[in-house]
């Protein structure tokens, strides 16, 4: 692999891992509250059955969409949900947020240990499928390597997207906290990263569009390097106003 095709494959890995940080930060806050009604040992038992359970439905669907990547429907189903879930974050964080917390907590209120791991575990299964094709998004625009393909992906794709998923399962189980915090001194980094997510959506929109079944734009410009500078510039344009525009709670407490 030469230095451009390293810096090219690096950079998507920082992006994943910075997206990976934000939701893997909220996605640990919603298993804390889901668990936050039983007793403190069993509280732990639950994360760290949902969290081994993670590893597993994260890599098991990493390795099921890597085959199915190449199918056009796929791609639009899979940018149709990261539209979706982007536009309804958005709209659940600017029209009832303060709720949601209470509703998350009084779903979980009432359920016994066994039934809370499986609600951690569907959870972990949304949270992976949400992280897992906004990764496939970026990677697929990757250029392709000498290494052996993993299903439709090139291995290399592949182990970007896998790496960028492990990170993000050490973060929610290590670092979760330190983002959390982030992520309350700085509630616009949450806003960021789930239009981040919507505008990786808008990305495999132009890839199904460009697909040779489909040809509505040309099947080159979905892999263009305008096409990929718009959509980087943009990507750090969103993530740079998410931090700035933000309001930074403890300054403005000393302040």
């Amino acid at each position: 692999m030469d230095l451009q095709l390293l810096i090219e494959y690096g950079w998507v890995l920082i992006v994943l891992v910075g997206l990976e940080g934000i939701l893997a930060a909220d996605n640990a806050l919603v298993l804390a509250i889901m668990v936050k009604h039983l007793p403190e040992d069993k509280r732990k038992k639950a994360l760290f059955y949902g969290l081994a359970g993670a590893f597993v439905l994260r890599f098991g669907s990493l390795f099921i969409i890597s085959f199915l990547v190449d199918v056009w429907q796929v791609q639009a189903i899979g940018a149709a949900y990261l539209l979706f879930i982007a536009i309804k974050h958005l709209y659940d964080k600017f029209s009832k947020r303060g709720n949601e917390e209470e509703e998350v907590e009084a779903d979980a209120k009432g359920s016994g240990f066994w039934t809370t791991v499986l609600k951690v575990e569907i959870a972990d299964l949304a949270f992976a499928v949400d992280s897992i094709l906004a990764a496939v998004a970026l990677a697929v625009a990757l250029p392709p390597t000498d290494l052996p393909d993993i299903g439709s992906l090139d291995g290399a794709q592949f182990g970007v997207v896998f790496a960028g998923g492990m990170i993000g399962l050490i973060i929610m189980r290590f670092a979760a906290n330190l983002f959390v915090k982030l992520l309350h001194d700085r509630p616009g980094l949450e806003i960021a990263a789930f239009i981040i997510v919507g505008w990786v959506g808008v990305k495999l929109l132009i890839t199904v569009l460009a697909h040779d079944a489909i040809h509505i734009l040309p099947h080159d410009f979905a892999h263009s390097t305008v096409w990929k500078l718009i959509f980087y510039g943009v990507l750090v344009a969103i993530a740079v106003a998410g931090w700035f525009l933000s309001s930074n709670k403890e300054t403005e407490k000393q302040a």
